[in-house]
């Protein structure tokens, strides 16, 4: 299965797998029983948090199974309350020792809060924590593009990724095109976005009929082949099985131009704007 799985390089060099498996709400022996059944089936990008409260749990299950940690990429997020430098430092030490890790192969900031302020400082401390050999690859979550200019003007080192919402009804066209004109990869939180909502809608199952697919699998197959990488959530082997299963087809220029016209305005599923939203 692993072999299947296209790599995508970052502007640093780190490759990462074309897909990625997402752990929110996958806590203790439940948990840590997903995560390495995700490993097992072929997921290699597993994607945590300090404010998941699980990276203990992630942890577990790297140690549960029988791929080696260096064929592994493991992300965590620094939270909003540790922006500050020393803080940050400390909260980056923190979570590898709650994984019992020795680094982190992609550490980001979970976002900006800019009404904060402290997000150059944040980003300070990234740069610090890979030159110690704490973190492979650093960048960010939720970053608008004033505030990616704002780091690489004030640090000279630009994220080599940014983990953003997105999903069809939210295709966030005008960031991922600024990521790609900036050289910096494009990772998708909620690709599934809302599953009720997903599941009934009429123009993704059309698409699914015609590729005798899930519509899980159309929404992913989509990610893809804009560019981005999708870290679905899923406890269930057979449901982590098919969500892997997308690099067996293709959607034409005319599909890929219909889920396209599933973006709105309104599309975030809580209304979380980096502008103004904040997490601590």
């Amino acid at each position: 299965m692993k072999k299947s799985i296209p790599e995508i390089t970052l502007n640093d060099g780190l490759t990462l797998p074309a897909i990625g498996f997402g752990t929110y709400k996958l806590n203790g022996n439940h948990g840590a029983t997903g995560i390495t059944s995700a490993i097992d089936v072929g997921y290699r990008l597993i994607d945590t948090a300090y404010n998941y409260e699980n990276e203990g749990t992630v942890g577990e299950a790297i140690r549960r199974s029988t791929v080696p940690r260096n064929e592994l990429r493991i992300t965590s997020k620094l939270p909003g309350r540790y922006q500050e430098y020393e803080k940050a430092v400390t909260a980056i030490q923190e979570s590898l020792y709650r994984a019992n890790l020795d680094y982190y192969d992609l550490y980001l900031i979970h976002w900006p809060n800019p009404k904060q302020g402290h997000f150059v400082e944040a980003w300070q401390a990234l740069i610090d924590a890979k030159k110690w050999g704490l973190i492979r690859s650093i960048g960010v979550c939720n970053f608008l593009p004033e505030h990616l200019e704002q780091l690489e003007k004030d640090t000279g080192v630009k994220p080599s990724i940014n983990q953003i919402e997105l999903h069809p009804f939210f295709n966030q066209e005008e960031q991922r095109r600024w990521h790609e004109q900036n050289n910096i990869k494009t990772e998708s939180w909620s690709p599934l976005a809302r599953v009720n909502d997903i599941l009934e809608n009429e123009t993704i199952t059309q698409i699914s009929k015609q590729h005798n697919k899930s519509v899980s699998q159309i929404i992913l197959r989509w990610h893809y082949q804009l560019g981005s990488i999708p870290i679905p959530k899923s406890s269930s082997p057979e449901r982590q099985h098919e969500n892997l299963s997308i690099f067996d087809f293709e959607l034409d220029e005319t599909e890929m131009a219909m889920m396209a016209e599933l973006t709105r305005p309104d599309g975030r599923i809580n209304d979380q704007d980096p502008a103004t939203y904040e997490e601590f």
